[in-house]
C-alpha cells in the first residue's frame, strides 16, 4: 500500500526539505530534487514507519480490549441477592 501525502502536505515537506538543506548542508536542493528526495523517502523507508505506526495502535487496542471486561462487566445472579440485602437490612 504505497504512502501518498495531499498535495498540501507534499508541498509543506519539500519546502521543508529544502529549509534543511539551506540551513545544515552545504548545497542548496531545488524543488524538483527535494520532491525526488521525498517520494524516495516514502517509497523506502515510509513503510517501516507505517508498520511501526500499526504495531503501536496494535498494541494499544489489546490493551484497550483486555481492559474492557473490568469496564463493562456485570456480576450475574443479582435478583435474588438483592432480596437478601434488603432483608438484611430489615432485621
Amino acid at each position: 500500500m504505497p504512502i501518498e501525502l495531499s498535495k498540501e502536505v507534499h508541498k509543506e515537506a519539500v519546502a521543508s526539505i529544502e529549509r534543511y538543506f539551506r540551513d545544515n548542508m552545504e548545497e542548496k536542493i531545488g524543488n524538483i530534487a527535494a520532491s525526488g528526495l521525498l517520494s524516495f523517502f516514502l517509497e523506502e523507508v515510509g513503510p517501516s514507519i507505517y508498520n511501526q505506526a500499526v504495531a503501536d495502535v496494535q498494541e494499544r487496542l489489546q490493551m484497550r480490549v483486555a481492559e474492557v471486561d473490568i469496564e463493562v462487566h456485570e456480576e450475574e445472579f443479582q435478583y435474588w441477592r438483592k432480596f437478601e440485602r434488603q432483608a438484611k437490612g430489615r432485621k
